[in-house]
């Protein structure tokens, strides 16, 4: 008789309870002159200081961020401002960022998991050891709503700094001058248990003013799951007897931007058409075409398409309104439901809607996934809800235990300073004219 599909679930909650009873450099040169930002607020960051997370990086650049722990969400960054060297404040950036959901639809159509929401992810937060932290510091999170009260606090939380190789690399025109900067990362990560999996939820701002932010799979295969057909898993261990079965992670962020200090901002999206060589010309010609995007939207990558949001509130010294664009991670968008179907959703602000799927927050009547959220209001206060898939197709060398996979994207600076925020003193005057590069 099957059971697996009642078994997995009460298993994976149980590991869920059992879990949360047990989780008890050198200075650089100096940059370009900057004036003084034409919106940006100086003020820290608006929270204790048991909860504010500052790091000044050996290349120069501040991050500074509030940080709490969400019952269903787990880690939460808030008021995140960056101020790269030479700038006279902080630029803030984002007034919130989460994870918005993660949602395990098993191949063989037996099961389906929200982990943020049905299975207990943020009470999984599990204790890290010293050697997990290389060079940081671990902080205490309290977790609300514990399931097990007597065991709230966990030493859960991960702050270091991380090298990243180079940040850029130039060769001047003349002599041997190289100039040449190595880049450094803030990272900021948990690991949350839910079932057998474990959830590495890292978040790096670098030194450049981009950030990133990844999920990564690891622990263990669910070991009731060895009886899927081909077609729905994979065989793992000897002969082709147990096949694991496969299944989808679709993980969702929620980003509620807040550039130089204003919730308004203005989103955008950019498309480029290649067209054959005109005649005389030796090469195809590109043509990228500005659509201002007014009204919710939920978005589809293309070749050659990307969005960004763009402040309304500030700009940078060569007067131009500083931005953020979104960079796609690689991911496989899962067909199954409408809220997975699209790779970024645009939804103006309602404060009930925090989940992309299985949301809880709302009243009686209200859509409960993202996709039901786009309506055709008007975005004055957007948030973005980046989707990212991966199809997990067992394989042998995930034993044991599993490597980790990741998925996840970027936001990468646009105009939020005039220049490179690293560029060394000699070159401070190469903004918007080439001299030699001596």
């Amino acid at each position: 008789m099957r059971v697996n599909t009642i078994s997995r679930a009460r298993r994976r909650a149980a590991v869920g309870v059992a879990v949360a009873a047990l989780a008890v450099g050198a200075g650089a040169g100096a940059g370009p002159a900057v004036a003084r930002p034409v919106s940006a607020s100086a003020a820290a960051p608006h929270c204790s200081a048991a909860y504010r997370i500052e790091q000044k990086l050996s290349t120069g650049t501040t991050w500074r961020m509030c940080r709490r722990y969400d019952s269903k969400a787990g880690l939460v960054l808030e008021d995140v401002s960056y101020q790269p060297r030479g700038e006279a404040a902080p630029i803030k950036v984002l007034a919130g960022v989460r994870l918005g959901q993660i949602d395990v639809p098993y191949d063989d159509g037996s099961v389906e998991y929200d982990d943020l929401t049905g299975f207990g992810f943020a009470q999984g937060l599990m204790n890290l050891a010293a050697g997990e932290c290389p060079g940081g510091t671990i902080r205490k999170v309290k977790v609300p709503e514990a399931w097990d009260p007597r065991h709230p606090d966990v030493n859960g939380l991960c702050i270091t700094t991380r090298s990243r190789g180079h940040a850029y690399r130039m060769q001047a025109d003349t002599g041997d001058k190289v100039y040449q900067q190595q880049g450094k990362d803030l990272l900021v990560y948990t690991v949350n248990r839910v079932g057998w999996y474990e959830y590495m939820t890292e978040w790096r701002f670098q030194d450049d003013g981009t950030i990133s932010m990844n999920v990564g799979a690891t622990g263990s295969l669910s070991p009731v799951d060895y009886d899927a057909g081909d077609g729905r898993g994979w065989p793992i261990g000897k002969g082709a007897t147990a096949y694991a079965t496969s299944h989808s992670h679709n993980v969702f962020w929620r980003l509620d931007f807040g550039l130089d200090g204003s919730a308004k901002s203005r989103v955008e999206q950019y498309d480029s058409v290649v067209s054959a060589p005109a005649r005389g010309q030796e090469a195809p010609t590109n043509r990228t075409t500005r659509t201002e995007v007014t009204k919710e939207l939920a978005g589809d990558t293309r070749n050659m398409r990307w969005w960004r949001v763009v402040s309304t509130a500030g700009k940078n010294r060569d007067g131009h309104a500083r931005s953020y664009e979104i960079v796609q991670g690689t991911g496989t968008k899962y067909p199954g439901h409408g809220f997975t179907r699209h790779d970024v959703y645009f939804t103006e602000y309602d404060r009930c809607e925090q989940f992309a799927s299985n949301n809880p927050g709302c009243a009686a009547g209200h859509p409960r996934t993202v996709d039901k959220w786009v309506n055709g209001q008007t975005l004055t206060h957007p948030v973005v809800w980046v989707n990212v898939g991966f199809h997990h197709i067992a394989r042998d060398e995930d034993q044991q235990p599993m490597p980790v996979h990741w998925q996840g994207f970027s936001l990468a600076p646009r105009d939020v300073t005039a220049m490179n925020p690293l560029t060394p003193a000699a070159l401070a005057d190469q903004n918007g004219r080439m001299e030699d590069r001596s």
